[in-house]
């Protein structure tokens, strides 16, 4: 009987989550608000558990994303293509991964290296929506031709920063000089307020539905927050990192030479000749100092967040609004001696998402499946009631419209389902003179039990291609004995048999990895 129960509720959720996405086609298209956070991995405390960044963390304050959470689709294991900004956001915003976008750095624009592709905001832009973009959504500059303005309706938007910011630890801002000086993210988060207001009336009419993406800064380096936010993290709370350590036996191409952060004015005591190398650790005392200033950033991004989100509701309109967040990578903050990002650890790759579906991710769902942020383009558009998106061909350089990804509405109503992809895929380039010089790639897959990484040689324009039999570097991280990541069992003897399958189903690469119904 208790059997009988449990698949029939299973079955009425299924129904009851169908009914409220087609409700949306009947009242009018939903409309999306996008919200995006730069540099911020999974210190919220909604993912507390075996998919928090690190076992040493204070408690978070993270309310408002606390409750998003609680009300969305939470991704606890959802990975980026790439840990660096520009490429991470290019396969999030076209649904390519870097092989056909050709991005994997700061400073080229897709559209110039891989194709016309058309963005998620401009395919809500062609059916009808009005699109709105601020902040930091597309990397800015030249990697976006100017935030790409064909994806949006109306003119694009930043807000300015009036500190100047020589230091990477920023004295605390003041309640009073925030008040007359405010900081950036406090601006972007008044423009989406007036957006919202703006865009209510014929969003709530029916006559227009929107899609208003908020890119914040923070945690972005420098650090600087209002003051307030620092008391949730006393130094006497913090800890180093477990493994500020190098992880054993790891090859040196996996390392990221973060010397630049002692560029800044008052990290120079520490730019010494081995600054950045392999296992070069700050001392304690600015190791504290530094995450107590990544976690007050947080803090400082979800209060903004949950200003934005409550003017949804101050505007009636809550119930026909999609909310997405996500930040756009990981950063290590001394966890295997590595700070930033740009490696393909866990700490890099792993990064917050998650989908709040008015009337049917109301109480929460969470899963455990492993995820990758090009399925958010797809996701995006079927709980919209978008015309669905064509999986991409092999060589897709000339087509416009069609994703590398996987809809992640079926985990909605399943999120342990068995039919669902096997592995999620990232790399990282460690590029020499351009795509024309001499460029290596460390290719990495994050199975349910294993992060196995391949770092070989790279045949840049035209073919860009991997070159499988030219490798420099191996890693295998055994998940369930290892979860940090501190030993590389890649040479290991007893791994042989795993460590070949893991070969195989990398350069399969990620098709190798379709759910069943895709493939």
């Amino acid at each position: 009987m208790s059997t009988y129960f449990r698949h029939s509720s299973k079955t009425m959720m299924k129904l009851w989550v169908l009914l409220c996405l087609c409700l949306g086609d009947v009242h009018g298209r939903k409309n999306v608000l996008f919200l995006v956070s730069d540099d911020m991995r999974p210190n919220i405390g909604a993912y507390l558990g075996p998919d928090f960044p690190s076992p040493v963390h204070p408690k978070m304050h993270t309310p408002n994303l606390d409750a998003l959470a609680a009300r969305s689709l939470l991704l606890k294991r959802a990975y980026v293509s790439v840990a660096l900004c520009n490429p991470s956001r290019t396969a999030l915003l076209t649904s390519r991964r870097p092989e056909t976008s050709h991005i994997w750095d700061i400073g080229p624009y897709f559209r110039q290296y891989g194709g016309n592709f058309t963005t998620l905001p401009e395919y809500f832009k062609q059916n009808g929506y009005r699109t709105i973009g601020m902040g930091k959504i597309f990397h800015p500059g030249n990697s976006s031709g100017g935030d790409d303005p064909v994806s949006w309706t109306d003119t694009y938007a930043h807000a300015p920063d009036d500190y100047k910011l020589h230091n990477l630890l920023i004295e605390a801002v003041s309640e009073e000089r925030a008040k007359a000086l405010p900081l950036q993210d406090q601006l972007l988060a008044e423009y989406a307020i007036q957006a919202l207001k703006e865009v209510a009336p014929k969003a709530r009419s029916g006559e227009q539905p929107f899609f208003l993406a908020v890119g914040f800064r923070k945690p972005h380096i420098p650090w600087n927050f209002p003051a307030r936010f620092k008391e949730y993290y006393p130094l006497e709370s913090l800890r180093l990192p477990p493994n500020y350590y190098a992880p054993v036996g790891m090859p040196a191409i996996a390392w990221h030479n973060f010397v630049n952060l002692t560029r800044f004015k008052d990290m120079q005591p520490y730019h010494v000749p081995n600054a950045g190398s392999i296992n070069y650790t700050f001392p304690d005392q600015i190791t504290l100092e530094m995450r107590q200033a990544y976690y007050s950033c947080i803090s400082y991004i979800d209060y903004e967040l949950g200003r934005v989100i409550a003017e949804l509701d101050n505007q009636g309109l809550t119930n026909n609004t999609i909310i997405s967040f996500w930040g756009d990578h990981g950063w290590q903050l001394g966890e295997h001696s590595e700070w930033q990002k740009m490696t393909n650890f866990e700490d890099a790759t792993h990064a917050p998402m998650m989908i709040h579906v008015p009337g049917a991710t109301d109480h929460g769902v969470v899963t455990e499946k492993l995820t990758e942020f090009v399925d958010l383009y797809p996701t995006l558009v079927e709980l919209a009631g978008l015309p669905k998106l064509d999986m991409c061909p092999p060589n897709s350089q000339n087509v416009s419209l069609c994703t590398e990804g996987t809809s992640m509405v079926p985990l909605m109503t399943n999120p342990t389902s068995e039919d669902w992809k096997t592995a999620a895929f990232s790399e990282y380039a460690r590029i020499g003179n351009g795509l024309a010089g001499e460029t290596v790639i460390g290719y990495t897959m994050r199975t349910e039990l294993y992060r196995y990484t391949e770092w070989v040689n790279f045949k840049p324009m035209p073919i860009y291609k991997p070159l499988w039999d030219q490798q420099l570097g191996v890693e295998l991280y055994d998940h369930t004995k290892d979860p940090e990541e501190n030993y590389n069992r890649a040479d290991d003897p007893s791994y042989k048999d795993i460590r070949a399958e893991l070969s195989r189903n990398l350069r399969l690469g990620w098709r190798g990895a379709l759910p069943k119904t895709r493939t």
